[in-house]
């Protein structure tokens, strides 16, 4: 079944006049996540999405579906085991995307350090316990020696030794599109670029729909559903916004974090490390390898910017390389080494504090902090600066987020902020899935359909049986888990079959799992379009018929990550594929040009274009 521009105005058509039992707003993993078991039950499921699937939170993570060791710190033993049993059951229906990854971790004698030696032993074999890890990847100390033969460059100060554990890689966008795209297929109705404008309720003030507006055509009409549930992350308390009928408090904090990625050739690691800043700041920071590349962070800063938008600023760079070149002297990265870079937002509950994978669980004093004269006067001269035109809003949201610590009471740092969820339902019945992390989103959604048959069955008298949410895998992820090596070689093998290099096979492999022997078939009746080789003219095509890509961003940004992590290549490949999509969309010349700006834009913001020529 087709999942493509093509369908766009049949999905509008149903979601303009069928009444919906479930409609989800937001096309994160959250929302991804609730539609594949809400369509998975046989329950009639709609998800509105204002940008393209994963483009906002859910693209922008550290990319690992992280087991939470740094939970064992304060032998927070529940956490940790709900977090690697839930991992393991991501990896069952996802196996294509989760990938085992050994995770080292340096010990320094420093002050505040998170471990010492005696101490990350101890939660290794809790952890390995916990999560059921042996055999090759059953943690070990090592020592300092040893460290430094993994890892030359690491800086040998103070350096005690390492702890080695399991952890898993993720691609975090593709586990989106693979949840929308199984609910899809199962009859869900998934629209990226609709907008939802407020929230609708009958003639006894409840939730009965949304009005929305599709971003494409411009046109605004109304979504009927029996339940509504906002799934919108980051943007969740703007949502309740949306509804006239909600007077309740602000449930998001959202933090920033910025990963940047250099080539191996100038930070090279063998596996994932991870460490402490060594500023005592309660942060820890991953370096981890991907292809022939080296991406690190992340940051854990306020943040009061635009959603849609956040951007890499000057102060993310210069902490993370201060870090970096801290524990890898010999490196000297600058900011001209950085080849791609993301910024993201986390959508923390405000009020929860507690330890989470890049901080503790310490409050900031625990006392109430009044803003000094000095800070005050800061704000009225960047407020007046720009006004007058002297600074921009991004200097204004800098002073703001300096400000923002001093103005709460006990609260707890950034990074501290639990990443735990939230589901409650306002008393017009708007339900409301909030919090939480990638690797929770299985379980978040299955608590969420708990509560949607128990509402559909009191208020509309249906019976709905659930699937067993544990064995519901993903599109590309229909194959066993326990034989994932083996299934990729199968698949690689079908795809050299039909003339395909051997590692442009292995790759399609790797990123479309079970549906890659549809993207090979391709090659019976598709000749390599002009600037492409034939492998990568089939996965776009396949993409473009599947994946509901209706932009070059979509495609290079989020559909391959090839901007992140092949940016060495991206000038070469950026026009071909623009090339190949107008002839596919039958795009006229000047949608032709938008689409070369927006991406050429797209580029230069993961590249840092504007920061580098202020570097100069």
């Amino acid at each position: 079944m087709s999942f493509s521009q093509k369908t766009c105005s049949d999905i509008i058509n149903h979601l303009k006049n069928d009444q919906l039992d479930v409609l989800a707003i937001g096309g994160g993993i959250t929302g991804a996540g609730v539609a594949l078991q809400a369509a998975a039950a046989h329950l009639k499921t709609g998800l509105i999405e204002m940008q393209d699937f994963a483009e906002g939170t859910s693209s922008r993570s550290t990319k690992l579906v992280h087991g939470g060791i740094r939970y064992l710190k304060t032998f927070d033993v529940e956490v940790v085991a709900d977090t690697v049993q839930e991992r393991a059951v991501v990896q069952g229906i996802a196996p294509h995307i989760p990938r085992p990854k050994q995770m080292i971790l340096p010990i320094y004698d420093e002050p505040e350090a998170t471990f010492s030696m005696f101490s990350v032993k101890i939660a290794m074999d809790l952890y390995d316990k916990l999560a059921n890890v042996t055999g090759e990847f059953a943690n070990k100390v090592i020592s300092k020696e040893e460290v430094l033969q993994l890892e030359p460059d690491l800086d040998p100060h103070n350096l005690l030794g390492a702890g080695i554990y399991l952890d898993f890689e993720n691609n975090d966008a593709r586990l989106v599109i693979e949840n929308i795209k199984q609910a899809a297929a199962d009859g869900g109705l998934m629209a990226s670029h609709v907008q939802a404008l407020q929230i609708n309720h009958n003639e006894k003030g409840q939730v009965n729909g949304v009005h929305v507006r599709d971003l494409l055509t411009q046109e605004e009409f109304d979504i009927r559903a029996k339940i509504v549930i906002n799934t919108a992350g980051p943007w969740s308390d703007q949502v309740r916004k949306l509804d006239t009928k909600y007077h309740g408090s602000q449930q998001i904090r959202p933090t920033k974090g910025v990963h940047l990625v250099v080539d191996d050739s100038k930070l090279k690691v063998p596996t994932a490390t991870y460490f402490d800043t060594g500023k005592q700041d309660g942060r820890m920071v991953f370096v981890i390898p991907r292809f022939n590349k080296t991406y690190f962070g992340t940051t854990d800063t306020d943040y009061q910017g635009d959603f849609q938008h956040p951007e890499v600023t000057q102060d993310d760079v210069d902490y993370l390389l201060e870090i970096i070149n801290r524990r890898y002297p010999h490196v000297h990265l600058t900011i001209d080494d950085i080849e791609a870079s993301w910024a993201g937002l986390r959508p923390l509950l405000s009020a929860n504090g507690g330890s989470d994978y890049n901080g503790g669980s310490d409050y900031n004093g625990g006392t109430k902090k009044s803003i000094s004269e000095t800070s005050f006067n800061q704000l009225i001269k960047a407020v007046n600066q720009y006004q007058s035109g002297k600074i921009g809003r991004s200097d204004v949201e800098k002073v703001l987020n300096n400000l923002q610590a001093a103005q709460s009471e006990k609260t707890p740092s950034a990074s501290s902020v639990s990443r735990g969820s939230s589901l409650t339902v306002d008393d017009d019945g708007l339900l409301n899935l909030a919090g939480g992390k990638i690797t929770d989103y299985r379980k978040m959604a299955a608590g969420a359909l708990q509560k949607i048959k128990s509402i559909l069955a009191a208020d509309f008298a249906m019976q709905v049986q659930l699937p067993d949410s544990k064995k519901l895998q993903v599109a590309g992820g229909h194959f066993d888990p326990t034989q994932v090596d083996e299934n990729i070689k199968k698949y690689t093998q079908i795809g050299v079959d039909k003339g395909l290099s051997e590692a442009e096979a292995n790759k399609i492999a790797n990123l479309f799992g079970s549906n890659a022997p549809q993207i090979f078939a391709l090659a019976d009746h598709t000749t390599a379009a002009p600037g492409l080789s034939l492998g990568e003219t089939l996965a776009l095509h396949y993409s473009l018929d599947n994946e509901m890509t209706l932009t070059a961003v979509d495609y290079l940004l989020r559909r391959t990550n090839h901007i992140l992590f092949e940016a060495d290549t991206i000038d070469q490949i950026k026009q071909p594929v623009i090339d190949e999509m107008a002839r596919y969309f039958q795009w006229d010349n000047q949608r032709k040009q938008q689409e070369t700006e927006n991406l050429d834009k797209a580029i230069q913001q993961s590249q840092l274009a504007d920061l580098k020529r202020q570097d100069d």
